[in-house]
Formats: C-alpha cells, sequence, structure tokens
C-alpha cells in the first residue's frame, strides 16, 4: 500500500485486491452517517443547480445556536484540513510551536508559507501527556502555537486547567494559540474541557472543528473555525475561492447539528466499545494509552506476543486497515492508532489479532 500521511486510504488496499476491507485507520463515527442528514442530502439534489451559497448563512447561524457563538465569530471549510492551509496562508507566521506528535496538517500547512516549526516532544514516560512544563517553552518569539485535544493520534486530553495557562501566557505573549477540538465530542463530559466560552473574549484564541468524526461525514469534507478576530477571519475567507462549502455540505451540517439523539446514542456507544477493546488489548498484553476520545493508541515492542515489522501487513491480509503511526514526528516504528468501531468490527479486529 502507498504509504498516505493520512489514515483511510480503502483505495489502495482494493488495488490489492483486498476485499471486505474494515478501515480502523479513520476515526469516523461507526453509526455512520444519520439517515436523515442522508436523506436530506437526497431532497437537496436538485438544489446543486445552484452555486453554494459563499457565506454559509443557514449553516452558520444552526452552529452559532449548536455551539453558542456570535455567528460573526465562525468561519465554514472544506474540512479543518481547509481552514489549517488557509489559516497559514493568511497569518503568514514566521514561527510556530507544535506538539510531536500530533495531526501532521499543521506542520504542513505551516511549511507553505516557510514557516519555522519547533517541536515538543511529548515523553513516552509519561505516556505522551501535556505537562506544564510545556508553560516554560512558550516565548514571544512564537507568532502561533498548535495544540490538539484531545491530542491525535495519542489520544490524551489536555486539562482545562493547564489550557487555561497556556491560554493565558498566550495573552501576554501575544502569540494565537490553535486549538484542535475535532474530537472534543467524544470526550466524556466534554463541555467541561472545550475553550469555546474564551472566543468572543479573546482574539488570541482560534478553535478548529470538523463534522467529519462526529457524524462521519469525512467525504462531504465540512469544518470550521470559531474566532473573535474579524481580521484574521475575513483574511482567511480572503485566501480561498469563493465557493468553500459545497450546497449538499451546508446542507447536511443544517441537518447534522439537530441530530442530538443520534451523537448521544453513538457516545454512550463508543464509550462502552472503548472499554471492550481496552479490556481486550490489556489481554493480548498490548500496550494502549488510556483513551479519550474514539480512538486507541498503541505500542507493538518486542515485548509484546507479535512482531512489529509484519504486525500491519498481517492485519491487512484479514482485511483489517489500522493507522501506522511511525511517520508521526516523535514516533518510530511499532505505533499505530485503532479507531473503535460497532461492537462486530472491534470483535473481528481481536479475532485478528488473537489469529496472528
Amino acid at each position: 500500500m502507498a504509504n498516505l500521511i493520512h489514515g483511510g486510504d480503502i483505495y489502495s488496499a482494493k488495488e490489492k485486491g483486498i476485499e471486505d476491507i474494515l478501515d480502523f485507520s479513520a476515526n469516523i463515527n461507526p453509526k455512520g452517517l444519520p439517515e436523515r442528514v442522508k436523506q436530506t442530502i437526497i431532497d437537496g439534489l436538485d438544489a446543486c443547480v445552484n452555486y453554494p451559497d459563499p457565506l454559509c448563512r443557514e449553516l452558520t447561524s444552526a452552529l452559532s445556536e449548536f455551539e453558542g457563538i456570535d455567528r460573526e465569530c465562525i468561519l465554514c471549510g472544506n474540512g479543518a484540513a481547509d481552514i489549517i492551509f488557509r489559516f497559514a496562508l493568511a497569518l503568514k507566521p514566521k514561527k510556530a510551536l507544535v506538539l510531536a506528535p500530533t495531526f501532521a496538517e499543521y506542520e504542513i500547512a505551516l511549511d507553505t508559507v516557510g514557516c519555522e516549526t519547533v517541536h515538543y516532544e511529548l515523553k513516552e514516560n509519561e505516556d505522551f501527556k501535556l505537562r506544564e512544563e510545556y508553560l516554560d517553552k512558550l516565548d514571544s518569539s512564537y507568532d502561533v502555537v498548535f495544540l490538539c485535544n484531545p491530542n491525535n493520534p495519542t489520544g490524551q486530553l489536555i486539562s482545562k486547567d493547564l489550557l487555561d495557562k497556556v491560554l493565558k501566557a498566550c495573552v501576554e505573549k501575544d502569540i494565537l494559540l490553535v486549538l484542535d477540538e475535532c474530537f472534543i465530542e467524544f470526550v466524556e463530559n466534554y463541555e467541561k474541557y472545550t475553550m469555546k466560552s474564551y472566543i468572543e473574549q479573546c482574539k488570541n484564541l482560534f478553535i478548529l472543528k470538523a463534522f467529519t468524526k462526529s457524524y462521519a461525514m469525512p467525504g462531504l469534507r465540512l469544518g470550521y473555525g470559531l474566532s473573535s478576530d474579524k481580521a484574521l477571519l475575513k483574511k482567511i475567507t480572503d485566501m480561498g475561492q469563493p465557493w468553500t462549502v459545497s450546497v449538499l455540505a451546508q446542507i447536511a451540517g443544517v441537518q447534522a447539528l439537530k441530530e442530538t439523539e443520534y451523537l448521544e446514542e453513538s457516545l454512550k456507544e463508543i464509550r462502552a466499545e472503548r472499554q471492550y477493546l481496552v479490556a481486550e488489548l490489556n489481554k493480548l498484553g498490548v500496550k494502549n494509552y488510556k483513551p479519550a476520545a474514539n480512538y486507541i493508541f498503541i505500542k507493538i515492542d518486542e515485548a509484546s506476543r507479535y512482531e512489529v515489522s509484519t504486525f500491519k501487513d498481517k492485519l491487512l491480509k484479514k482485511g483489517i486497515i489500522i493507522r501506522d503511526c511511525s511517520n508521526y514526528i516523535g514516533l518510530k516504528e511499532g505505533y499505530y492508532r485503532i479507531a473503535v468501531k460497532s461492537h462486530s468490527s472491534n470483535e473481528r479486529l481481536i479475532n485478528a489479532l488473537k489469529s496472528i
């Protein structure tokens, strides 16, 4: 298979003739696209004869109500990745601080504008958790710092207390904090961890969100950013084509935000299945790090029952794709990420792990 940057590459597996693929490499809601969202997309096909609303007015209003944020602080885009790249082009930072490991798209986007990226390495012996020592690294030489909560791929949650201190330091040193909360809804009692209550009062905070994971909509490409810096939002808007969000993505997003029962049921199922997977992985002697979201970070080494060099390929032969994390900065061969899926899918993964 091609060694692509992200998970979800079912296409390379199909090219190899592998059938009945189970994709554990992409962390998508196992309940799939909500049925009413599907119907909304079907009913909206005729609207595709028109250009999309470039201002995403109906979607922005729905997001404003959902997030409890002024609609003037919301910017929609073609997935969170689109906003990350346009953000880099708009801000053109000279120096940035990024965790290692974390989501690769931050640094890739920063590279496009020649930004110097400094890595703050998370330590394995601390379970890759962000500690208060991070605060000592924040100084006025940085234009922007990126944090992901919970972090991808490690699944570790940053405490609200530490995030409060980070934001305070960023304000004092005039640093822009970009906080990726694309997985925050999967965190139990996530309202205790989100920083969105600071958005309207603090221009030093930019929050990234997406419909991709929570509503199983990666193929529609729909993300959004939250910021009270109107000038920055305009710059980001100007860095993209006028119609960044399609007609179907906009109407799907509006309907998805109404699916509160779907989301509640999903989170309940994911939490139960996450416990099941962790318990089974522990029985198999697979090192895993306490997960906060809908994915589990694992390590395969000489102390495990598996051969590191063949681990991923043996699972692939059984039709199971997992995320090889060796291409994350700060990680090496043997680290993988697996999504939490439906019980039958999770059982198939566990049975495959037992068989190899």
